[in-house]
C-alpha cells in the first residue's frame, strides 16, 4: 500500500517499540515507512505501530462499512472510507481509523492519498492488543482535533460507545446495542443487529 505519493524507501533499524523514541515523527517520516502487515500511525509525534486486527474484527468493519455505503454514501449524504485511509489531523498527527465518515458538506477534505482536515464520525472497532490505545490516547486526540463524533465498537460485549462532540468535549459515551443514530447525520439511523 503506498501511503504517500512522493514516498522514497526507508528501513526500520530497530525493534523497539517506535512510540518510545525520544524524536518527534512527522508526516514526512510517516511516508517513508515501507509497507508491512501492521497499522502504523502518528499521534502528537509519537509513533505507534499495530499487529493487523482478527478476522472477526475484519468482519464487523465490513458489515459496518456496508450499512455506512448504503445508508450515508448511496444518497449523497456523504462519504464513507474503510481502513487503510490516512487521516491528518495536523501536525504530528495521521491516523488509520477503522472507518471514516466524512458528510457532504466536507467532501473537499478528501485528497487522493489522504484526509486533510477533521472528519465528521470515526470508528474503531477494539482488538484486544488496541484496548487501552483506543479508548484513551485517540479518543483523546480525538476530542482535541475536534472530530464531531466517535465511536468505539466494542466486538466481546457487542456494542457500541457513542461519543459526541459538546463545547469543545466528549460527554458522556451512550452505549448502543440494537441500533445507533448518527449525531453528524441524523436521518442516519443504522440496525446494529445487521452488523453483529
Amino acid at each position: 500500500m503506498l501511503r504517500c505519493r512522493n514516498r522514497t524507501d526507508f528501513l526500520l533499524t530497530t525493534a523497539i517499540p517506535t512510540s518510545t523514541r525520544r524524536r518527534r515523527w512527522t508526516y514526512a517520516d510517516y511516508c517513508k515507512i515501507p509497507p508491512d502487515r501492521y497499522r502504523h500511525e502518528i499521534i502528537d509525534g509519537r509513533h505507534f505501530v499495530s499487529p493487523a486486527p482478527s478476522s472477526y474484527h475484519q468482519k464487523l468493519s465490513l458489515r459496518l462499512a456496508g450499512e455506512f455505503l448504503e445508508l450515508v454514501e448511496r444518497r449523497g449524504l456523504g462519504e464513507v472510507f474503510p481502513a487503510p485511509f490516512d487521516v491528518h489531523l495536523g501536525r504530528g498527527t495521521v491516523v488509520q481509523p477503522d472507518l471514516v465518515v466524512v458528510t457532504a458538506k466536507n467532501r473537499s477534505l478528501v485528497g487522493e492519498t489522504k484526509l486533510a482536515g477533521v472528519p465528521d464520525l470515526l470508528v474503531e472497532i477494539l482488538s484486544p492488543s488496541r484496548r487501552d490505545y483506543d479508548c484513551r490516547i485517540k479518543r483523546r486526540k480525538y476530542e482535541r482535533a475536534g472530530v464531531r463524533e466517535y465511536w468505539i465498537v466494542d466486538p466481546e460485549v457487542p456494542c457500541v460507545e457513542q461519543y459526541v462532540l459538546r463545547a469543545g468535549r466528549y460527554g458522556l459515551a451512550v452505549l448502543r446495542t440494537e441500533s445507533i443514530r448518527l449525531r453528524v447525520l441524523r436521518r442516519v439511523e443504522i440496525d446494529l443487529k445487521r452488523v453483529w
